[in-house]
């Protein structure tokens, strides 16, 4: 009988390493480094975020970073959240499908099951909040990780990295936790419809989600699994945006909700290096969103019909601020674009500009707090004078004696 010899074996034993390590390189190499990791971010300037760290200490600074380590504290002993703990069983059967009901929509007095729910615009009923519901712990949820993110990136504590991820990884890519990337029920009615296109919008907040992913890929603290997973997710994510009835419906609607969606569909594009992809849905922003929603004087005429016209036109304004900065990470000018008839994102800055200067008051309807509302005008206002240098939209949203109040958007 024919016995190998020991070094033979050896030898064999050895080769076998060499081959397993090259297969496990080969697999390597075929992973993607995401370019954000190696560049930039997305959705926020990084050499803000850069300028921002370097002055931490600074009296411009100082108040706003203790206030964002307390909320990064505080999101420690919070959650991790996700979708299948709320106690309504949605449609499908799957609690892994969010779901959510319309703000505005109450049970109808005159019916004795008050069904279907009729319209009450800009009155939000307290029985679409709550337990049974998504919105509010996907709210928490966005806010806990994009304060974790922001804070392990100024402060390089690595217990809000862990958190941030620990929140990614339930919310998104956990089998038992997981959410399906999807929005089939989101602002459903009760008695009409099991989810609309218009939920769509409560998900704008993903591009928080988005920094604090790159923010964490940035500093080399994710592990790639879970960059890979993420990906697939807003892959999936971005595909069921662009291609369900929900999403394509979406995409058609007149006013803010045709804006945020393409913030989010740009921003989702540019995360996953489809910039080719993103400059084309930001080049249609110009005669498919500006022409058809800014007049010549700069005002929102769909934002001008509700009942909190300064909110709505402060919130849809924002959204057109981000495209327009979007917008310059793939050389699409939004921000000086002009319509023929000389309608643009800046005619309605200067529209608003006396009301939020307060020389002029606001007397259009607005059932909500006006001085909130106005409140969030100077807010936008400095963000736009931040992220386009205009000193003088700096100067009408700032307000005497107080420092940045804000470490994304500041005027220096």
């Amino acid at each position: 009988m024919y016995t190998l010899s020991p070094y033979y074996l050896l030898f064999l034993f050895c080769l076998s390493i060499c081959y397993n390590c090259k297969v496990q390189e080969g697999k390597r190499d075929q992973i993607k480094i995401p370019q954000s990791a190696k560049k930039d971010l997305s959705v926020i300037d990084l050499d803000q975020f850069l300028y921002v760290k370097q002055n931490l200490d600074s009296d411009l600074f100082s108040s706003e970073y203790e206030e964002l380590i307390n909320e990064a504290d505080e999101a420690l002993k919070n959650g991790p959240y996700s979708v299948v703990n709320k106690t309504k069983i949605p449609p499908s059967g799957d609690k892994h499908d969010y779901i959510s009901l319309g703000p505005y929509w109450w049970p109808d007095p005159d019916k004795p099951d008050g069904l279907p729910w009729i319209r009450r615009d800009g009155e939000v009923n307290p029985l679409t909040r709550g337990e049974n519901t998504d919105i509010e712990i996907k709210g928490q949820m966005f806010r806990d990780a994009s304060s974790s993110g922001l804070a392990y990136f100024f402060s390089d504590d690595k217990k809000y990295r862990d958190k941030a991820l620990q929140l990614l990884e339930v919310w998104f890519l956990n089998p038992e936790t997981k959410m399906n990337p999807n929005l089939n029920f989101a602002q459903g009615i009760p008695g009409r419809s099991t989810g609309r296109c218009f939920g769509i919008i409560e998900f704008t907040g993903i591009t928080n989600i988005i920094t604090t992913i790159e923010v964490l890929e940035l500093k080399n603290s994710m592990p790639i699994e879970t960059s890979q997973g993420l990906r697939s997710w807003f892959s999936d994510y971005l595909n069921w945006l662009q291609t369900s009835e929900y999403g394509v419906l979406e995409k058609t609607r007149k006013n803010n909700h045709a804006t945020w969606y393409d913030v989010q569909v740009a921003s989702i594009l540019l995360y996953l290096d489809r910039n080719d992809e993103a400059k084309q849905v930001l080049e249609d922003v110009k005669t498919g969103r500006i022409a058809t929603q800014i007049e010549p004087n700069g005002e929102q005429p769909h934002e001008m019909a509700r009942t909190k016209t300064l909110s709505y036109s402060t919130m849809n304004l924002r959204g057109f601020t981000q495209l327009a900065f979007l917008g310059t990470k793939v050389d699409v000018d939004l921000w000086n674009y002009k319509t023929q008839n000389g309608a643009g994102i800046i005619s309605a800055f200067e529209f608003l500009k006396p009301y939020a200067s307060g020389a002029e008051k606001w007397n259009y309807e607005q059932i909500s707090s006006l001085e909130n509302a106005r409140k969030g005008l100077k807010q936008l206002f400095i963000r736009a004078g931040s992220q386009f240098n205009v000193p003088d939209y700096c100067k009408v949203g700032s307000i005497e004696g107080e420092k940045a109040n804000s470490l994304l958007y500041f005027c220096r």
